[in-house]
């Protein structure tokens, strides 16, 4: 067992801990110029997942305003910005929804949509497809395995049988026909593992739903669980902590660094707030300002950011463990 590992101040600064083991200055780890705006419209969900980081659910309380909405709008406006990443919670539940992604469309050159899939075939949400369609939506969906056993396991009770559905609409729609209209499936383990090979996962994928169910995709993203929140609190409950700690120690991966998401990402919390990732701002680790408050989305200057050091903690190192994982996937290739 690791000295100390016991100790929550321990955990929380295991990251660094393993950045000097590797001879690695906290120093590196800097933001470069935001190419991506990512946007958590709030914890309002349909589904109550035992993986998610922020403990979304139905009962979730923490919705986006429209005044944080037009905030954001008056940024892209302003700041040239590659991606908006529309996320949640089931962001499409955010009754400023289809407000933001109309508005902020023109702005941007790539729309990314994170849909946990299910929520398309709720009462009032079943034109989505379309207005997805209409808009050229990247939608990047959660699928966390090709098999009903293990998705209602994480997922709940239902979730495989609605998930393939709603794949089914949005393939009729043209998704994954067209260069115009991406849609990426997410895999993240059911347990406190790492994720397989992305590619060798991919083409288990596409065999077995496309053969099963007709349903066609374009890219497989694998993500890493991030030990915080709900899936900690499960890893405890579970007495996996420790192991599932010393995993992502010992597979961390220097090669993961140069492309972390944090570089390049700016989160966006449901009041404004911004963060260097969204796991920072499920821990409520905001950027500060100057005067030692929190940094915000309204009127912010885009020259406080770059060169500022990545506030990090112990959850890092799922992000940087073996092939690496960030918003987008895998990024090394091991």
């Amino acid at each position: 067992m690791w000295p100390g590992l016991a100790n929550e101040v321990y955990h929380m600064n295991a990251f660094l801990n393993v950045l000097e083991k590797n001879r690695i200055g906290r120093s590196s780890l800097r933001r470069a110029r935001p190419e991506t705006l990512q946007v958590n419209l709030g914890d309002l969900c349909n589904q109550s997942c035992a993986h998610c980081h922020i403990e979304a659910s139905l009962k979730g309380k923490k919705v986006m305003s429209r005044e944080v909405v037009d905030d954001i709008l008056a940024f892209l406006k302003a700041n040239k910005m590659k991606t908006l990443d529309i996320t949640g919670g089931a962001p499409e539940l955010n009754p400023d929804f289809e407000y933001l992604v109309t508005a902020a469309r023109p702005l941007v050159e790539e729309l990314i949509v994170r849909s946990n899939l299910t929520v398309l075939l709720e009462k009032g949400k079943e034109r989505l497809p379309e207005f997805f369609r209409t808009n050229k939506v990247h939608l990047i969906c959660s699928l966390p395995c090709y098999t009903k056993e293990n998705v209602d396991r994480q997922r709940g009770a239902g979730v495989f049988e609605k998930s393939i559905k709603a794949l089914n609409l949005l393939n009729e729609k043209g998704f994954a026909g067209s260069r115009d209209l991406q849609l990426d499936l997410v895999y993240n383990p059911l347990g406190a593992d790492l994720p397989g090979g992305q590619e060798s996962l991919r083409a288990d994928y596409e065999e077995a739903l496309e053969a099963n169910y007709g349903v066609r995709f374009n890219r497989l993203l694998t993500i890493t669980n991030v030990p915080v929140k709900r899936f900690k609190d499960g890893l405890k409950a579970k007495n996996e902590l420790e192991e599932y700690s010393r995993l992502l120690e010992d597979s961390f991966n220097p090669e993961t660094l140069p492309t972390l998401m944090c570089r390049t990402f700016l989160s966006v919390g449901h009041d404004g707030k911004v963060y260097d990732c969204d796991f920072n701002l499920a821990l409520g680790y905001a950027l500060e300002a100057a005067d030692g408050g929190s940094l915000v989305i309204g009127g912010l200057d885009l020259g406080e950011l770059e060169g500022r050091e990545i506030t990090t903690g112990g959850h890092c190192l799922a992000c940087s463990a073996g092939s690496g994982s960030g918003c987008q996937g895998a990024l090394t290739v091991r």
